[in-house]
């Protein structure tokens, strides 16, 4: 089975670039095969891993509804074949994107697509980092039901903060099972003045990672955050704190 690491948090916190972090940290640190996924709708994690995706759970379902099924073959046949090419495979990691929905409808299939793919690809991977919707959908939704590490983000607002004590408060209250859970704020390099808003929260207080220029730049130019050179401090920051987690 695979450890799971979860990565939640209200949208324009860095929540996308925390989770391809972690990523490059277990690469890094050689500590053994690793599914990426990318729940959010608004899928940007490829971008920030640096990964080409041609397909998503959300445009297996859209093709399937267009009557593409192959015939002499079933529904539930193209449907498994076709998300085992939703899988893009890399030296270092693997990755699955659930992608946006296309056109009206209700939003619970693909997520519910998504949540049975990671149970049967659970076994083949030693850990599974799992960047979530922005808010708390994908929590209660239920999407991952067991999280080792629950990684909360937030920014360096008492708003930003709150958020993060209602994500944590709703995934207790859902009896999602998590081992551990921590909070990190985002793009500051001082939380003393958020100090008693950190302890409200109830989560374990992990540490900054501050504002980072390159950062902004490499997601300008569109260059993958997960190259981002040594010297990058929020890649300094996010490495020591990850250090800190029971890995």
């Amino acid at each position: 089975m695979a450890k799971h690491i979860a990565i939640a948090g209200k949208g324009g916190t860095g929540k996308t670039t925390v989770a391809s972090f972690v990523v490059r940290y277990l690469v890094e640190a050689g500590k053994g095969s690793i599914l990426a996924v990318d729940a959010d709708p608004n899928s940007n994690l490829n971008e920030a891993l640096g990964v080409k995706v041609d397909n998503t759970i959300s445009s297996v379902l859209v093709d399937i509804k267009k009557n593409k099924v192959p015939t002499g073959m079933s529904k539930d046949i193209y449907m498994e074949m076709m998300l085992h090419k939703a899988l893009v495979e890399t030296e270092k990691f693997d990755l699955l994107v659930m992608g946006g929905p296309q056109g009206p409808g209700c939003y619970c299939y693909p997520n519910e697509l998504l949540k049975r793919e990671m149970e049967v690809m659970d076994k083949n991977y030693d850990y599974m980092v799992i960047d979530n919707e922005a808010g708390m959908e994908h929590i209660s939704r239920q999407t991952i039901e067991n999280v080792d590490v629950m990684l909360v983000i937030s920014d360096p607002t008492a708003k930003g903060v709150r958020s993060a004590a209602r994500i944590f408060d709703l995934a207790k209250s859902l009896n999602i099972k998590v081992g551990k859970a921590y909070l990190i704020v985002t793009k500051t390099d001082d939380p003393e003045p958020l100090k008693e808003e950190i302890k409200a929260t109830g989560l374990e207080f992990l540490g900054v990672i501050p504002y980072d220029s390159l950062v902004a730049e490499y997601d300008l130019q569109g260059k993958p955050l997960i190259q981002l050179p040594e010297e990058s401090v929020a890649w300094s920051a996010a490495r020591k704190l990850f250090e800190k987690l029971p890995l």
